[in-house]
C-alpha cells in the first residue's frame, strides 16, 4: 500500500470511496443528506484540507484528510473494510502528520468502536454536525497526546 497526496484529479475516486463506505456505514444518514454531503465535498471541503489517498498497486482504496489538527475523513472503499487499511492511515496520521484528534458521528458505532480501540478517548459531544444536522458527534483525542506523549 502507498499513500500519497491526493490531488483534485483524484477527487473521483475519492468521491466513489467516500460514497460506497458511507452507505455501508451510515445507514442513519438521509439520502438528501448525503446527496448535500456528496456536492459539498469536492468543492467545499477537500479544497480546505490536507488529502491523502492510500493506493493498492495503483488501485485507490481510502482516502483521509486532515486540518491543522484534527482528522476530518477517513473513509475506506468497502471492499477494503477490514483488511488493515483504515489502520494503516491512522498510523500514517497519528506518526507522520501527528494529528491527534477526530469527530466521528455517534450514531456509526463501527467507527466509534474503531477509534476507542486504536486508542481514541472521548473528550466532548456535539448534538449536532457542521452543518448543524442532526447527527451527533463525538469529539475524540488520541491517549498519547492526552498523556502528553506527544
Amino acid at each position: 500500500m502507498e499513500i500519497r497526496a491526493a490531488s483534485e484529479a483524484d477527487y473521483v475516486a475519492i468521491l466513489r470511496i467516500w460514497e460506497n463506505s458511507v452507505r455501508a456505514t451510515h445507514d442513519f444518514l438521509k439520502e438528501e443528506d448525503l446527496q448535500l454531503y456528496k456536492r459539498l465535498i469536492p468543492t467545499e471541503y477537500l479544497p480546505q484540507l490536507k488529502v491523502y489517498v492510500i493506493d493498492d498497486n495503483g488501485q485507490p482504496t481510502a482516502f483521509f484528510a486532515v486540518s491543522d489538527d484534527n482528522l476530518e475523513m477517513l473513509f475506506v472503499d468497502s471492499a477494503y473494510r477490514g483488511k488493515g487499511v483504515g489502520t494503516v492511515a491512522l498510523q500514517h496520521v497519528l506518526d507522520k502528520l501527528q494529528v491527534y484528534k477526530v469527530d466521528v458521528n455517534e450514531q456509526n458505532q463501527q467507527a466509534v468502536d474503531f477509534y476507542l480501540k486504536k486508542g481514541y478517548q472521548l473528550i466532548g459531544r456535539s448534538a449536532v454536525d457542521g452543518m448543524g444536522k442532526s447527527y451527533p458527534i463525538l469529539h475524540l483525542h488520541h491517549e498519547s497526546a492526552i498523556n502528553g506523549l506527544k
